[in-house]
């Protein structure tokens, strides 16, 4: 075993073997991977294998796409088969909620290249004979491409095309301590020995609480109980083997919920049950090696009832073997990967539901991500940095629990977890509820989401189709056009940097100028290598060495990390998240100077206060708020942050007095509308690690004349030579079903793009998409379609900023 290498990969399930396996791949062949088990097949000891390339998330789809490009890869590389059978997968929709889901799934495949397609009831039971109840159906998915792989066969593959590159693998290799040096190196201890290195990477399945603890840090993975049947032999997939039938796809049956799929010359039924229990929520026993957990069949009994409704030669036959396990789920069922918070060079790959499926992809990415400094595909969906510290061992229980549970349940746009809510509030919650506000959650905080009128039902009915949020946000949007709304930013992040090398540190973290007045504000970006979008905030001068910085509610931990990771080793640049001690509200529209000026002897005046400018002001008994005349949604209007303690009593003075001019409260969905049709882009939308600024269409903001930022020489580049997609604006016929996110778009029956946002645009009437195309067809007035729910729409690329196109209104 070596003492000195650059990466140590803790943990060695398929997920760990394949980073290692990537790792070794990128040129980096002195890497270790350390499993405490016998085996390094880890936790696939009772995977099913699952392989399927099916998510309504754009990444997520790439992620399994590449896991299959992986497989094959090393299967080539090493003559080792990793046991793929390409079945494919059948979905069945019992609803039409269901089938929209899987329409708009079909919207999205061609953006990424799945071959996919809606099937009829004949063709589910042409594609699985042994299906016989198919009236209750409105249609199903057929995805040709997908399948299952052997987890063992696909570890050891991988085990082996590692090893062929240099890598090493030491099984009964517990790690028993992590420790991070003064001089930045990092310490593993092992019964063994101590190694030292650059990079440690944990991915440790139902460890992972407990091996993050040993560097303090709180995840939120905890393993729940999964089991699945194998039945005894078929008949009639034995004949159908002898008469050289194809293997049936595996079924996924939304009414069950759970999978089926061929075993050999049996069948696995694997449900997924609602209310999972927990599996060692205190900590995995010492002794636990990996072996089959104690079956619970009847915990089984009522999903397998409902598979033999559908499936009636599956209750004829004996089942053979009841497999029990754990596995390790994220609050939102999708897995932690990348940088851990507050440790530079410490990564994290925990909390998979499908490691098997995902592993390749993720592998591959988070190579990428360690060897050269960022992923070649997009990953904030899966950065452990999305949670903050909120997100606690009960927290993860309870919200886990849910994730699983709801495997099967329809991926709605507008959907709203319910569990372990409310939990973050703002002091005017209880004033916004009875206001009628329907709340959701972000970053644990609860956000009114729109409001119901009063009498109207106060719940989401989520859809692909217009919702019974409708039209509310379109009166809200009115309000905030035509009089005045209000709109609650508590939950948005906030920062203060301050110190004699505040304003020179900060100026060489951004690509855009630098406020150099005291009360300027602009935007501000910092970039990853290859000019990518890592964060956006407003940026205000507060002084000369003291700026306040706000950014997303959902970037909170994950924008102070990125800072925080950057600061000078000197005591002369000081980050603070002031986050919870200030709240925030937006005053926008016609009206909102009137309303202030009702309120305030501050001069509002266009002379005294102009756009884009910040001032403390007095508003009521509130002496100590710092107004932004900024917004989101196009208009005149004020941000008014103030210390926290005060927010009710600013609320009520503002409602109060907003009477006399027709104040409406705006929840976040009309912002959003607004902000689409200002053409205002949203980050982890619209801005990505994935696109530049080049390509975003934000050249304006970039200070080319600095002469060191991250990401300078790529912006560069493009500048001078061109780029191969744009961010354009797409101008549609609003229907009873919109666009939402990552649909494809097409130049005469050809996918060129995909889009990134897209509303119903109530003040214009229409409907406003933004959409990544090719360089070639992003011109102003070109044609092209847009899929919605089956439906080639017509669309044509306009200019940015349909509504008041000359920026007017906001300098009002």
């Amino acid at each position: 075993m070596k003492s000195h290498v650059r990466v140590v990969v803790v943990g060695g399930g398929v997920v760990g073997v394949n980073i290692l396996y990537a790792l070794a791949k990128k040129g980096w062949s002195d890497v270790v991977l350390l499993e405490r088990r016998e085996l390094t097949s880890g936790s696939t000891w009772h995977a099913a294998g699952l392989m399927s390339i099916y998510s309504t998330s754009y990444h997520a789809s790439k992620l399994y796409m590449g896991s299959h490009e992986v497989y094959a890869q090393v299967e080539a590389e090493t003559g080792q088969s990793v046991g793929f059978h390409r079945c494919g997968t059948l979905r069945l929709a019992s609803t039409r909620d269901r089938l929209d889901e899987y329409l708009h799934y079909v919207d999205i495949a061609d953006s990424f290249g799945a071959k996919v397609q809606i099937v009829g009831p004949a063709d589910v039971r042409r594609l699985w004979p042994l299906v016989e109840k198919t009236s209750d159906l409105e249609g199903a998915l057929y995805h040709p491409e997908d399948g299952h792989a052997a987890p063992a066969d696909v570890t050891q593959a991988l085990a082996r095309g590692a090893r062929l590159l240099g890598a090493e693998i030491h099984r009964q290799t517990e790690v028993t301590g992590i420790e991070h040096a003064s001089n930045g190196e990092w310490r593993v201890k092992t019964a063994q020995r101590e190694i030292v290195c650059e990079h440690v990477v944990l991915a440790t399945g139902s460890f992972a609480r407990q091996n993050a603890a040993m560097l303090g840090l709180d995840i939120p993975v905890v393993p729940v109980v999964h089991q699945y049947l194998v039945t005894e032999d078929l008949t009639e997939l034995l004949e159908g083997r002898k008469n050289g039938s194809p293997e049936m796809p595996i079924l996924r049956d939304d009414t069950v919920p759970g999978y089926i799929r061929e075993e050999g010359r049996a069948l696995m039924f694997g449900p997924y049950d609602e209310n999972p229990p927990l599996w060692a929520p205190d900590g995995v026993p010492a002794d636990y090696a990996g072996e089959l957990l104690a079956p619970d069949i009847d915990a089984t009994l009522p999903h397998f009832e409902r598979a033999v409704a559908r499936v009636p030669r599956l209750g004829m036959i004996g089942v053979k073997t009841c497999v029990s396990g754990p596995i390790a789920i994220s609050p939102d069922n999708r897995p932690l990967v990348g940088p851990a918070w507050d440790h530079a060079n410490l990564w994290l790959a925990e909390g998979f539901t499908g490691g098997i499926a995902m592993g390749g992809g993720i592998g591959r990415a988070l190579a990428e991500w360690i060897v050269e400094g960022e992923p070649g595909i997009d990953l904030h969906e899966f950065d452990p940095r999305r949670f903050g510290a909120y997100a606690n061992k009960r927290y993860a229980s309870i919200k886990s629990r849910e994730a699983f549970g709801n495997n099967f349940g329809v991926n709605f746009p507008d959907w709203e977890w319910p569990a372990a809510r409310p939990l973050k509030t703002s002091p005017c919650y209880d004033v916004m509820a009875r206001r009628g506000a329907v709340f959701g959650a972000t970053y644990g905080w609860e956000i009114p989401r729109w409001f119901a009128p009063e009498g109207a039902e106060r719940e989401d009915r989520p859809s692909y189709r217009r919702s019974n949020a409708f039209e509310p946000v379109r009166e809200e949007c009115r309000a905030a056009r035509e009089r005045v709304g209000l709109y609650d930013l508590t939950s948005a992040a906030k920062y203060e940097l301050s110190g004699k090398g505040a304003a020179a540190w900060l100026d060489r973290q951004l690509a855009t100028w630098l406020p150099r007045r005291k009360g300027e504000m602009g935007l501000g970006y910092v970039l990853t290598p290859s000019g990518g979008v890592l964060c956006e905030f407003t940026v205000t001068r507060l002084d000369k060495d003291r700026f306040y910085l706000v950014g997303s509610t959902a970037a909170e931990r994950h924008n102070f990390d990125v800072l925080a990771k950057a600061l000078p080793p000197d005591a002369n640049v000081t980050l603070r998240n002031v986050t919870a001690t200030l709240g925030a509200f937006a005053v926008v529209g016609p009206q909102a100077r009137e309303l202030l000026a009702s309120l305030s002897d501050a001069d509002l005046s266009n002379a005294a206060f102009p756009w884009c400018s910040a001032r403390r002001i007095a508003v009521g008994l509130v002496s100590d708020i710092l107004a932004l005349r900024t917004n989101y949604v196009g208009e005149l209007g004020w941000e008014l942050h103030h210390p926290l303690s005060f927010q009710n009593h600013l609320l009520t003075a503002l409602l109060a007095s907003g009477k006399a001019h027709g104040l409406s409260l705006v929840g976040s969905r009309a912002v959003e509308a607004l902000r689409m049709e200002k053409s205002y882009p949203a980050l982890w939308r619209d801005l990505t690690a994935e696109h530049t600024l080049v390509e975003s269409g934000l050249s304006r903001f970039i200070d080319a004349q600095k002469p060191d930022f991250v990401g300078r020489e790529a912006l560069l580049k493009q500048s001078s030579e061109g780029v191969s997609r744009r961010l354009v604006v797409l101008r549609m016929a609003s229907g009873e079903a919109n666009p939402y996110q990552n649909e494809t778009v097409y130049r005469r029956g050809k996918p060129v793009g995909r889009i990134t946002s897209a509303a119903h645009a109530h003040t214009i009437g229409t409907c406003l998409a933004h959409a990544f195309v090719a360089a070639k067809h992003a011109v102003e007035e070109t044609e092209v379609e847009v899929a919605v729910l089956g439906e080639r729409r017509h669309a044509r690329i306009v200019s940015p900023s349909p509504w008041d196109p000359r920026n007017l209104r906001p300098r009002a």
